[in-house]
């Protein structure tokens, strides 16, 4: 009996890094039934971070728990398709410089399949965004990649900086506004075109691809005339985005009086 509780506790270490956090569903897949997540949590090996959720003891029981931590193990062992995107994958990439207000940060997430509910209430340093990948992309879709976080090096799954702006371009004007969006694009002058063509070609939403060639061309990148146009569906009629705004004639959007129409 000795012996197997030393084996299970050291398969757990093996499995569960210090720091990252699984549920019941996990514990059981891997064999730690009911009885033995509660010795270990009386014994001091895991310890509850809220109502089904586990973790090794980190010492920290008070503090929120970086949101990276969350996000990682939900990619990387609980096997779910989220990744961080919009605005939060832009800043992670050092492409934005918005200030940021007081309190907690937004952080946004995509995925296909529905999250734990567990991920709401979990005590993080950010409050998340979940919003549905699908509405925008295909689970194969290119335009993701992933991003050293830690003193571990684990990886985190982000969009790259042509998806993710296309999934902030989605949010806007409710959550996202037209002046960010410029701003962000005029400082994006290395883009990949090759990534931005497959990028465009593979979204969904036509108000997006508008808008995003709108900016590129309103900034005259480089980039933009290495693009294929005749192979980006960008469908048909006019697409009212910003109410009351002046119709875009090339790409047949409104866009807001404050902003020109042109190039």
């Amino acid at each position: 009996m000795v012996g197997q509780k030393n084996e299970k506790i050291n398969q757990l270490h093996r499995l569960l890094p210090e720091g990252l956090v699984v549920d019941t569903a996990w514990l059981e897949k891997h064999g730690y039934r009911r009885q033995w997540r509660e010795k270990y949590v009386a014994q001091g090996w895991l310890e509850g971070v809220v109502r089904g959720v586990y973790q090794r003891p980190t010492g920290n029981v008070d503090q929120a728990i970086a949101w990276q931590r969350v996000i990682i193990s939900l990619q990387r062992l609980l096997d779910k398709s989220v990744h961080v995107g919009g605005r939060s994958a832009l800043e992670l990439q050092g492409l934005t410089h918005y200030l940021r207000f007081s309190g907690k940060p937004e952080v946004h997430l995509y995925a296909y399949g529905s999250l734990p509910g567990w991920v709401e209430r979990i005590p993080t340093d950010a409050q998340f965004v979940e919003h549905k990948a699908d509405k925008l992309f295909d689970a194969d879709a290119p335009g993701r990649t992933r991003l050293a976080w830690g003193h571990w090096g684990w990886e985190l799954d982000v969009s790259a900086p042509e998806r993710a702006f296309c999934e902030l371009l989605d949010l806007l004007p409710s959550r996202e506004t037209f002046h960010q969006a410029d701003v962000l694009m005029e400082s994006v002058r290395t883009l990949s075109p090759k990534r931005v063509q497959a990028v465009l070609e593979a979204c969904r939403s036509v108000k997006v691809k508008r808008l995003f060639l709108w900016f590129a061309e309103r900034h005259a990148h480089p980039w933009f005339g290495r693009l294929d146009l005749k192979r980006i569906d960008l469908g048909r009629g006019k697409r009212q985005i910003e109410v009351g705004g002046r119709l875009d004639s090339k790409y047949q959007i409104t866009v807001p009086e404050t902003l020109d129409a042109g190039v």
